[in-house]
């Protein structure tokens, strides 16, 4: 199970708003955008120090607050780290070099 963030205990509350930001999305053209992506990346990028005294309306705030290009950036930089893959196995290598 993956770690729990401080502000998890809002996600319910604010699910809302990540709706009204992903129907955004679909407008702009990137309907394959989920809730959990969106969720994860303020986690990742934008509340890597959680603040004890938050408030709710600061989560909605920043949830709205989301540029598609900030997303987009992001999330091309999480996948070329998540495709990083080891040489070590002669079958990859073998692959690669066809």
């Amino acid at each position: 199970m993956a770690k729990m963030h401080a502000y998890d205990i809002f996600r319910e509350e604010v699910e809302p708003a990540l709706d009204v930001k992903l129907n955004e999305f679909r407008l702009l053209g990137y309907e394959q955008v989920k809730a959990d992506e969106l969720w994860s990346f303020l986690i990742k990028k934008k509340w890597k120090t959680p603040k004890s005294d938050i408030r709710l309306f600061e989560i909605v705030e920043e949830v709205l607050g989301i540029k598609v290009g900030e997303f987009i950036n992001f999330t091309t930089v999480e996948v070329y780290k998540d495709t990083v893959f080891s040489l070590d196995n002669a079958e990859e290598m073998r692959e690669l070099l066809k």
